[in-house]
């Protein structure tokens, strides 16, 4: 029996609040985060405010797995929340996106634009390069003396740790103009 895929994902959800209703907005965003957090897998969120007032908000939601996501989509206090947000903002965009493009989200470009996968793999070579060679010479000395299978496995965990929350969103706001040349940022 096949084995459904129930890979990690990331949604981008774009929202702009309605005229007046600002601070209802930002109220709204601290409630659905905390609530969000509470759920199954949940593995943060990233909320982009935006550059000008009666701009666009995106919010980037991370689950460890696809059930995860669905389970918190379906839920009654997900749907109460989503029903506050549709009182205080315009209808949304949504884009739920699994792999390595979910590396790739800038804020300010458009939710279904993605570099092209041979700069996506790049960016991530250079970010394993830099981190293996930084981790590598700072825990050498400190782990030497563990079996290699031991070393291997706490070296690979710093580094997706590492890519996942700190230096790919750095690498990718440092190379956004390679990355999305002919793309409007604004």
């Amino acid at each position: 029996m096949e084995k459904t895929p129930d890979p990690p994902v990331t949604v981008l959800v774009t929202r702009r609040p309605k005229p007046g209703k600002e601070q209802a907005f930002e109220d709204y965003l601290t409630g659905i985060t905390q609530a969000a957090l509470q759920h199954q897998g949940h593995m943060g969120a990233n909320i982009f405010r935006p550059s000008r007032p009666g701009g666009e908000y995106r919010i980037v939601f991370k689950f460890d797995r696809r059930s995860n996501l669905e389970r918190w989509e379906n839920s009654t206090e997900r749907e109460e929340w989503r029903a506050i947000a549709e009182e205080v903002s315009e209808p949304r965009q949504v884009e739920t996106i699994s792999g390595l493009e979910a590396w790739f989200t800038l804020p300010t470009c458009a939710m279904n634009v993605h570099p092209p996968k041979y700069k996506m793999a790049l960016l991530v070579w250079l970010g394993v390069f830099c981190l293996v060679t930084l981790l590598s010479g700072l825990l050498g000395p400190l782990i030497s003396e563990f079996p290699r299978l031991l070393q291997t496995f706490i070296l690979t965990a710093l580094v997706v740790v590492c890519l996942t929350y700190a230096v790919m969103p750095l690498l990718t706001r440092l190379f956004s103009g390679w990355l999305y040349p002919n793309k409007d940022q604004n």
